[in-house]
């Protein structure tokens, strides 16, 4: 750690902080860890042989006419800051208690852009994860404690998890806001967030014993997305080295200004939102308070996401892949085996016999109906259509990506989690969106997880979370995942090489056969027919065949 200046001593002496070691201060204080940053000096906590910064400001408060605004640099602040407890989580709209992603924040704020930092105490050059959390771009925050990075740390790495805007305050374009940027854009806000974030950590990292220049980005769900928005914007270029990503997506998202592929613009979505909420104009949305923004913007259906805007993010993620113009890093990337198992999918419903599914998929998938009904037979039921939704969003996508960051010749490792227990697998609840978290961060006790989340009960949980844990951290180390008397994780290759995370890891080889190459046909069509692709996949896609 860097240690404070005479000067900062006796300020924090001044304010009765405890921060600087004098023969009569207390034992606890002596031990309170001291870092020297861009935004002004901090005091965190000492847990066991970890040094932890909690609530640390990367950027000023998004309020007023910063909402809706590129975030600012965070004020320097004169004398010794705490840093022991968490900062409030962004804005969100609350979530059904029954809900298995209901795990809301202690507090919430608009002055939520924060982050926290968990390092081996007195470690130097070490290497550092960048924590994007997910809950798709509406809920979640850094500072719950499945997120606790204190195992990472354990294993040598630096580990930042940061809060970032959420739903309508941090998603929103609108001609309004075009007209107040230089660039002429708008939305995207969440995510110059995270690339705050990442220039806080270059600046900033070294002050904690983290490497600036040994950084992974690390993300699940919509923390996932955000990692792959990252991966094709060039503002984050160079601003991390390699990637971890959880469960993402490459589907069309809309641009700016011009209705594309069935979808209105960004721009066009703004204004009849804030019609919607009565505001009048952004003057208006910006009076309003943010609690009732955002709950009456959920209610009224705005999905946050990101928008191609020509500069934060150039153009369709699918066609940055495409033309290899994405970060050239390393990749950890895969997906669950049944996200959708039990939550659902919109167009879930198998028909009662087979000679009804199969015209229904002929008439959605043409030529390419006899692969899937091979793939995802009807005598599976539900199940293979919870299952063509998993593999046509989250497995398609995470195949691409690893298919392209191959083809520019970085290291890309695929994998898939099917790991169950019992009390998951007494609720149908095997391998489900983001069920991998808890394994990830060793974080498996009942009071780290949501309240109706199945609690890791089985007798290889806690080995698996720490095969997890030792592939994903020296995968940040030096961009090769390993783990001691494991199997060896081959990079992605012609083979399609992956890893199963079940009760043990197990290498395999092209793990769906024929099942990316299924859904890669079916996105070129729609693509070419100037539909959306990347969500609506198996019957859901009826809807979409019955619009045109």
């Amino acid at each position: 750690m860097r240690r404070l200046s005479i000067g900062a001593c006796v300020m924090a002496a001044t304010l009765m902080l405890g921060g600087c070691a004098t023969p009569d201060t207390a034992p606890e204080a002596i031990s309170a860890p001291l870092a020297s940053t861009t935004g002004g000096d901090l005091r965190g906590v000492r847990e066991g042989d970890l040094s932890v910064f909690r609530g640390i400001p990367y950027a000023a408060p998004p309020v007023g006419d910063l909402r809706w605004a590129a975030p600012q640099p965070a004020a320097s602040r004169e004398g010794l800051r705490d840093a022991s407890t968490f900062g409030p989580g962004c804005i969100q709209p609350p979530v059904p208690a029954t809900s298995l992603y209901n795990d809301p924040p202690s507090s919430t704020s608009e002055d939520c852009l924060t982050l926290n930092v968990w390092a081996p105490h007195d470690v130097e050059d070490a290497p550092v994860i960048v924590w994007i959390h997910g809950g798709s771009l509406r809920i979640g925050a850094s500072g719950l404690p499945m997120y606790d990075g204190s195992e990472y740390a354990r294993r040598g790495v630096v580990f930042v998890s940061i809060n970032y805007r959420l739903g309508l305050l941090g998603w929103m374009a609108h001609p309004e806001l075009s007209q107040e940027s230089a660039d002429g854009i708008s939305g995207n806000y969440g995510l110059l967030d995270q690339i705050a974030a990442l220039r806080w950590v270059r600046d900033n990292i070294a002050a904690f014993g983290g490497n600036p220049d040994n950084v992974t980005v690390m993300g699940e769900s919509a923390g996932a997305l955000s990692t792959t928005y990252l991966m094709v914007s060039p503002p984050a270029r160079d601003l991390f080295d390699k990637a971890i990503i959880q469960s993402t997506n490459l589907r069309t998202f809309p641009e700016l200004d011009e209705p594309v592929y069935g979808m209105p613009s960004a721009e066009r979505i703004g204004i009849d939102m804030v019609a919607k909420l009565g505001a009048g104009d952004i003057a208006g949305a910006r009076a309003m308070d943010p609690q009732e923004l955002t709950n009456r913007s959920t209610m009224a259906g705005f999905n946050p996401q990101g928008t191609i805007d020509g500069a934060t993010l150039p153009r369709q993620l699918i066609d940055t892949f495409d033309s290899g113009e994405q970060a050239r890093v390393p990749v950890i990337v895969g997906y669950n085996a049944h996200e959708y198992r039990p939550v659902g999918a919109p167009g879930i419903i198998m028909p009662p016999d087979a000679d009804g599914y199969a015209a229904r998929i002929g008439a959605i998938y043409g030529d390419l109906a006899p692969e899937f009904l091979r793939i995802y037979p009807h005598a599976e039921g539900n199940n293979a259509l919870l299952d063509a939704t998993s593999d046509g969003i989250f497995g398609w996508s995470g195949e691409r990506i690893a298919k392209s960051q191959q083809a520019l010749g970085l290291g890309a490792y695929f994998y898939v989690f099917d790991h169950c227990y019992p009390s998951a697998r007494a609720r149908d609840l095997c391998a489900f969106h983001a069920s991998e978290l808890p394994f990830t961060f060793g974080n498996l006790d009942g009071e780290d997880l949501p309240d109706v989340w199945p609690v890791p009960d089985g007798p290889h949980d806690r080995a698996v979370s720490k095969a997890m844990l030792d592939y994903w951290t020296s995968f940040a180390a030096d961009g090769v995942p390993r783990a001691g008397g494991l199997p060896d994780w081959r990079s992605y290759g012609a083979q399609q090489n992956y890893m199963m995370f079940e009760d043990a890891p197990v290498a395999g080889r092209d793990f769906k056969p024929g099942m990316v190459e299924l859904h890669e046909a079916f996105g070129r069509q729609q693509r070419e027919a100037g539909e959306a692709w990347g969500m609506l996949v198996g019957l859901a896609a009826e809807t979409a065949k019955d619009k045109e």
